[in-house]
């Protein structure tokens, strides 16, 4: 079974990233920063925020969907908020979303915010309301949670552990334990916008001991477009039980700022 786990930054990168989740065909896709405008009047709009104007995929849904057809999509916006079209302004959802493969039982799921709550009046001020989403999927070697977040972006106190950021790995170590079962192995990962050694690290360790990133010495996994110089914020993280036959972290295609982690379970 493959899992990939990325923030497709807004879909700025569409045609590079629509192509390549065709080829890497997940089984599994937890992706953050999805932007959804139901009956957009452009299929870009531009995000418009501290000075920045970001051109935005307007239905990042109906994109994957056409990318990977045979899946499922479970969306969990966090919030919403307006995009530009000129001098128009558009509402937006924006949040995470899980792809299944159709015809794997996922028996239980849990969606739930870890920071904040569902902002319907604009996206607010940073650090913004963020969601998590964890699935239970049925496997013959033993049923395993699959969980991810996007974590906070705090421009205040850049990747620093906070009171905020430790709140949120607990919500979402609680979002897993109210499905996971006996005898279940652990999948955590995402943008979880923190360093190595971080207090989310170690707080969500306890239930996914292998952090694959750091343990396979990788250099970080931000790639050209990403100009600053704290090179890690993804993870992918497993409980010591979960037979891992391969992890990657992608830097070749370009498809986002971020690299796509790819795990697969033997």
């Amino acid at each position: 079974m493959r899992l990939t786990c990325l923030n497709a930054w807004g879909g700025r990168m569409h045609a590079e990233l629509s192509g390549w989740l065709a080829q890497n065909d997940p089984d599994i896709l937890c992706i953050q920063e999805v932007v959804h405008v139901p009956g957009s009047p452009a299929p870009w709009l531009d995000y418009r925020d501290d000075g920045r104007n970001l051109p935005q995929r307007a239905d990042m849904l109906a994109d994957l969907a056409t990318a990977l057809p045979t899946h499922d999509i479970t969306f969990c916006p966090a919030a919403r908020g307006r995009l530009w079209h000129g001098e128009a302004q558009v509402w937006s959802q924006w949040g995470l979303a899980t792809l299944t493969r159709r015809g794997l039982p996922v028996t239980h799921q849990a969606q739930g915010f870890v920071h904040g709550e569902f902002g319907a009046q604009g996206f607010g001020a940073h650090p913004r309301s963020r969601t998590g989403h964890a699935i239970r999927l049925w496997r013959p070697e033993g049923a395993v949670v699959i969980a991810h977040m996007h974590g906070l972006r705090d421009p205040e106190q850049g990747k620093a552990d906070t009171p905020a950021r430790a709140a949120q790995a607990a919500r979402l170590a609680a979002l897993v334990e109210t499905i996971r079962q006996p005898g279940d192995e652990v999948v955590i990962c995402g943008d979880f916008n923190v360093l190595p050694g971080s207090e989310t690290l170690r707080t969500l360790s306890r239930l996914a001991s292998r952090e694959l990133v750091t343990e396979g010495d990788h250099p970080g996994t931000r790639n050209s477009l990403y100009t600053k110089p704290e090179r890690h914020a993804d993870y992918m993280m497993v409980s010591a039980g979960l037979s891992v036959s391969h992890f990657d972290v992608v830097h070749e295609p370009e498809v986002s700022d971020h690299c796509p982690l790819v795990l697969t379970l033997a």
